[in-house]
């Protein structure tokens, strides 16, 4: 296990933890541990039961859904400071809806979304600047995914001969 001194200095570097109340980081901290994983190493895998939601903290994993008749799709790389594995925080969800791999040698931090759900329950200043910050990474997530369809179906243009 990794000393709660090393958890506490990675959980300082993230900058969405630097607004944290001392009482609100501390508690944070007490519900998260630090995952080394090689490159190719498996997180998760979609359909499995959600239980931390993830911060890269170096390296950079992959995430994948699976699309009939296509298999496995690679459809974001989370890179130092993203948040992977956020669905596990919110309220009925209890499946992995995506699958994820290190790409890289990796360091995360894991937090316990059951234990993160309670706390941001029982402490609603807390909770709201957590659901706030987690609604700013599902709606980058979504432009990001907007932005993928639109250059999936775009259809080719056509060019002008002079």
């Amino acid at each position: 296990m990794v000393p709660a001194e090393d958890i506490h200095s990675a959980l300082q570097k993230i900058p969405w933890f630097s607004t944290l109340t001392p009482e609100h980081f501390k508690k944070t901290a007490e519900l998260a541990h630090l995952r080394y994983a090689k490159a190719g190493e498996t997180f998760f895998r979609e359909g499995d039961k959600q239980d931390y939601v993830y911060i890269v903290l170096e390296g950079r994993v992959s995430l994948d859904i699976f699309v009939p008749h296509h298999g496995k799709m690679h459809f974001y790389t989370a890179e130092p400071y993203d948040v992977f594995g956020w669905s596990s925080v919110t309220p009925g969800m209890h499946q992995r809806i995506a699958g994820a791999v290190a790409v890289l040698d990796s360091t995360v931090a894991c937090i316990d979304a059951e234990g993160l759900r309670q706390f941001a329950e029982n402490d609603h200043d807390f909770g709201y600047l957590l659901m706030r910050r987690l609604a700013n990474v599902v709606a980058s997530r979504l432009m990001v995914t907007r932005l993928q369809l639109i250059d999936m179906f775009a259809g080719p243009t056509e060019t002008m001969n002079d």
